[in-house]
């Protein structure tokens, strides 16, 4: 574990030495691409005025409400389709159909149905996030061990107490592999979606700084969000010591 620390820290010195050369080899104007330190001084000063703040837990408070209502729905609509084929048939060419479509495709509709605010940002992080959840939870149930199935029959579980005794657990690590691609998504979106539907939040903020010509403090929102975005990746990888799913990897 202290080697891989060593390895990441190692690598972010290297990237911002190759940066600070680079901008001071080629004299590159920090209106077109500031140094590390014109960027570091924009941080602090986000940081120290509280605007910073403000607009991480903006973001945050929007993937939060609009992942969480995708996971509570997904997840139980995944097991739902994966168990009963006859519904699988009827719903899965219209997941199929919509899951392709970019949830940036959405604002306007959002816009309209919304308005300004943190609605339409949540429903995009909803949709970025229900769709491929549900294929991932579908995929999960029907890779379930049908041995597990026949037990489960001889000891005369049905309906609800199957599905969460038996088969969500040996779904489990297709599902943690869902909710982890699924976070990154609706972090991805939930910046581009602020860039147009509100006034706080990361990518508001990366719009401002352009619209005022700080580019170090497009770089210094452009920083941040890849930092949140490491710590969220940290802790849903938390999720893989799960009893449940490191008992179905062995099985599998």
């Amino acid at each position: 574990m202290a080697i891989r620390r060593t390895d990441s820290i190692t690598s972010f010195v290297i990237i911002i030495s190759v940066w600070e050369i680079t901008v001071r080899l080629f004299h590159v104007s920090p209106f077109k691409f500031p140094g590390p330190g014109e960027v570091g001084v924009a941080l602090w000063e986000l940081a120290a005025s509280g605007a910073l703040l403000d607009h991480v837990i903006a973001s945050l408070y929007r993937v939060t409400w609009g992942y969480y209502l995708s996971v509570l729905t997904a997840i139980p609509f995944g097991m739902f389709l994966g168990t009963w084929y006859s519904a699988r048939r009827i719903f899965n060419p219209l997941i199929q159909f919509l899951r392709p479509i970019s949830p940036l495709a959405w604002i306007p509709v959002a816009l309209i149905w919304f308005g300004i605010g943190d609605r339409p940002a949540i429903f995009l992080i909803f949709l970025s996030s229900f769709f491929p959840m549900v294929v991932f939870t579908m995929s999960g149930v029907q890779g379930v061990r049908r041995t597990y199935l026949r037990v489960a029959d001889n000891f005369g579980l049905t309906g609800l107490e199957r599905s969460i005794k038996v088969i969500l657990p040996a779904a489990m690590p297709e599902i943690v592999v869902g909710l982890r691609i699924t976070l990154g998504t609706a972090w991805l979106v939930i910046v581009a979606a602020e860039m147009i539907a509100v006034k706080s939040g990361l990518g508001y903020l990366i719009v401002d700084g352009r619209n005022a010509l700080r580019m170090d403090r497009v770089i210094a929102g452009m920083i941040v969000i890849g930092l949140i975005g490491l710590c969220l990746d940290w802790l849903i990888r938390k999720l893989e010591t799960l009893p449940y799913v490191i008992w179905s990897k062995r099985r599998k």
